[in-house]
């Protein structure tokens, strides 16, 4: 199969763009700070996103090193809004599509945010992303998952290469779509 290759558009990473996917998990000019007075004001609390699991959530470190800017697997989840929460400031890219009823998503959707590294998000649940790529040699990740998920993810089938468990699709987008997605930074 010959696999037809597809522009992602790059859009910077603003609450109002990340709005079909997920929230921005940041400090922002549409975070409201939480009624919460202790401290004299030295300490501000904000609810800037509506994560949700059901399930055993863990905390994963992911240490990404910078790769193409190709997107090879696409994934979603089923039960739980997934949190990316960049450290040290390193800016990243996050390839995402809104959540669809379908095996794929609608690839006129799919966008590269770019992330300067002051912010994460959390997706909505079905979201369709790939995992976030670094922008400069490395950068480091935490990831907010369900264990279930981190599960499947380790129980790879051998013979696809693809996950499919009750949290989680992850598929090849060559075999199983004829397409590869690229983008571009500059």
């Amino acid at each position: 199969m010959t696999a037809k290759t597809r522009v992602v558009p790059l859009v910077e990473a603003t609450p109002e763009a990340l709005a079909s996917c997920g929230e921005l998990l940041g400090r922002h000019s549409a975070a409201k700070p939480l009624p919460i007075q202790f401290y004299e004001g030295s300490v501000q609390t904000y609810r800037t996103v509506d994560f949700r699991s059901d399930e055993q959530t863990e905390l994963s470190l992911a240490h990404v090193r910078r790769r193409p800017f190709e997107v090879h697997w696409i994934e979603r989840h089923f039960k739980h809004t997934q949190t990316f929460i960049p450290l040290g400031g390193a800016p990243f890219i996050a390839v995402m599509a809104p959540p669809t009823e379908g095996d794929l998503p609608d690839l006129d959707q799919l966008r590269a945010y770019r992330f300067d590294g002051s912010a994460g998000f959390t997706m909505k649940l079905g979201t369709w992303h790939e995992f976030p790529f670094a922008v400069e040699d490395e950068a480091d990740i935490v990831v907010i998952l369900r264990r279930e998920a981190t599960q499947s993810l380790i129980d790879t089938d051998p013979a696809t290469g693809e996950v499919r468990g009750p949290d989680i699709q992850k598929q090849d987008l060559v075999k199983q779509h004829g397409v590869r997605l690229r983008f571009d930074i500059e």
